[in-house]
């Protein structure tokens, strides 16, 4: 058994639709929070805080410019099987595990946050994966000698929105490549992923053109 939900995209970003509640999923947020204390997904019962590093749905809300009652981070999703189809505008949910056929990328975590090996500009590269990222980022110098792509404006918990030039970079996870839209992290930020590892972030524009399947408890992301 599963279940499946709406998948909004609104202005970059994923949200499920839980009746009337709106959450921002985000893989890349190793908290949850939100103003409802609890949400069952799949029959399953999850306790939601109210804050993380200073954001409140209401502060959330205003960054994204749309109403959310919260974000689900990794502590909530990586409890679960999921299928995104961001083209048909809906994510299937499931306790038990499902079935998945496509491009094989293996996960591995950092606090929760998962983390791909990805060929970027041909250069591999470990990233987090981050679905809640309406914007790729990769903290390398290469990156400047791709195609201009402009300039957007971003926020981060805990240090706030920032302002990026962006470059359209081709990138291949498993077998799959396609052109993404990255920019580069405030010098902070950056040396914070470095710690771990991690040259940048892989947003959800990688979701944006078929299926996917978010499958950590067997620490595997599948693409199709």
């Amino acid at each position: 058994m599963s279940t499946t939900m709406t998948l909004d995209t609104s202005a970059g970003h994923l949200f499920l639709h839980d009746g009337e509640r709106r959450y921002l999923l985000d893989t890349g947020a190793p908290q949850s929070f939100g103003e409802h204390a609890t949400l069952t997904l799949d029959g399953q019962r999850f306790a939601v805080q109210e804050e993380f590093m200073g954001l409140t749905a209401g502060v959330l809300s205003d960054l994204v410019e749309h109403r959310t009652d919260g974000l689900l981070g990794a502590d909530v999703l990586n409890q679960l099987d999921l299928r995104f189809d961001v083209p048909g505008g809906v994510i299937e949910l499931s306790r038990a595990p499902l079935d998945a056929t496509g491009e094989n990328v293996p996960l591995r975590f950092a606090m929760g946050v998962p983390i791909v090996r990805a060929s970027m500009g041909g250069e591999s590269a470990s990233m987090f994966f981050d679905t809640g990222a309406q914007l790729s980022y990769w903290q390398a110098s290469e990156l400047r000698s791709f195609e201009p792509a402009g300039q957007m404006s971003d926020f981060y918990p805990g240090f706030g929105t920032f302002e990026t030039d962006t470059f359209s970079v081709p990138v291949s996870l498993g077998g799959r490549s396609q052109l993404v839209r990255c920019g580069q992290l405030p010098a902070m930020l950056g040396m914070s992923l470095m710690v771990v590892g991690s040259s940048g972030i892989i947003g959800n524009e990688v979701l944006q053109t078929g299926t996917a399947y978010y499958l950590a408890r067997r620490s595997l992301l599948v693409l199709s």
